[in-house]
């Protein structure tokens, strides 16, 4: 039952009436009750030490790395990217650059946009590295953290230009690690499978992508680059439910764009074939048919050929070519798994040893 403010007031009146002629019994003029000293004493008291070294951190956190935060335009789009050395290479993700080959940086050491060009791009981890055509002075490169050390509770930031709001700052933990994600093509990702994902509660909207997620140690620890969906509100972003790319396959990734202008060496597993979705009866995914094999390669060896349709690896069952990729993206190149197959029909499994894409 609702209960009005005003059906409040004649009891509380009551109270006080109570309190003050309790005060004229028994407490003298000039002292208070202890209810008043109570009172007061819990007003006086300081905020915990422990907010205040919060907020600390917070402070110093967003004062080291946010200078190393820039805005890219790509476009008509708009993204985030991280600076990476001294040299004027720029982290960012692969859909914020698209198919673009030079780019507008907006850094925090100045007001004007500087040109940049495009380095190399790596869709299949949604990864791209930019160079500045002249570096600032004061250009500030970001602190790159370690994977291993990336822990559930742990408190970060995610730092970047939502919607355009430059320089931005969101708060949250990492929520889970070694998540596998598929980004979707048709909502501007690059429809890679990416493994080994950091989920994070702090805020990834458009615009985070290829931002910083930061722990409080001033360390980036990943690339912030899409937030999950939810069917049930017709596919609008799932708050508190975002991922970014971890840091070790960031440095993997850039160190070698940098080095060579391409990657070389994914460290990501492949079973080395060329496969497609098959349909069963019902017109519904029922595995992936190998329609080739790399001569040599893993599932050569492994004894697997053209017309084989894989339906499990390891625990996981295959039905499309997503969930094979999804099924792999924890893995590394030189692991093992067992490959469930059907061949004309009947079932056989084989132990492959995995290459790399």
């Amino acid at each position: 039952m609702e209960i009005s403010p005003r059906r409040l007031l004649p009891p509380l009146a009551a109270l006080l009436v109570a309190g003050l002629a309790a005060g004229c019994s028994g407490t003298p003029v000039g002292e208070s009750s202890s209810w008043e000293q109570s009172r007061n004493s819990t007003r006086a008291v300081p905020p915990p030490q422990a907010v205040n070294d919060l907020q600390s951190d917070y402070e110093t956190v967003i004062k080291n790395v946010l200078p190393s935060v820039v805005q890219i335009e790509s476009g008509n789009s708009l993204g985030s990217g991280v600076v990476y050395d001294s040299k004027g290479h720029i982290i960012t993700n692969a859909h914020v650059v698209g198919g673009g080959r030079s780019f507008l940086v907006t850094v925090a050491t100045g007001e004007e946009p500087v040109t940049a060009k495009l380095v190399s791009s790596y869709p299949e981890q949604d990864l791209a590295v930019i160079k500045l055509d002249q570096v600032p002075v004061g250009l500030k490169p970001a602190r790159f953290g370690d994977s291993s050390t990336v822990a559930v509770g742990q408190i970060v930031l995610a730092m970047g230009s939502p919607l355009g709001l430059s320089s931005s700052v969101t708060q949250g933990i990492v929520s889970g690690i070694g998540r596998t994600v598929t980004e979707s093509a048709a909502d501007g990702g690059t429809g890679a499978t990416i493994g080994n994902m950091v989920q994070t509660s702090a805020a990834i909207n458009p615009g985070n992508s290829g931002g910083a997620l930061v722990n409080l140690d001033s360390e980036v620890i990943g690339i912030p680059t899409l937030a999950a969906t939810d069917p049930g509100l017709g596919d609008a972003a799932a708050p508190g439910i975002g991922f970014a790319i971890p840091v070790s396959m960031v440095k993997t990734v850039a160190d070698q764009i940098i080095a060579t202008g391409k990657v070389t060496d994914s460290g990501r597993a492949a079973l080395e074939i060329t496969g497609r979705t098959v349909l069963d009866d019902n017109y519904q995914p029922a595995g992936v048919a190998i329609v080739e094999v790399v001569p040599n390669g893993s599932a050569d060896k492994a004894g697997l050929r053209a017309g084989d349709i894989i339906t499990r690896v390891g625990p996981d069952e295959i039905t499309t070519i997503t969930s094979l990729a999804e099924a792999l993206a924890p893995d590394k190149p030189g692991d093992q798994v067992v490959v469930g197959y059907l061949r004309d029909g009947r079932a056989g499994t084989a132990r492959v040893t995995l290459g790399e894409i």
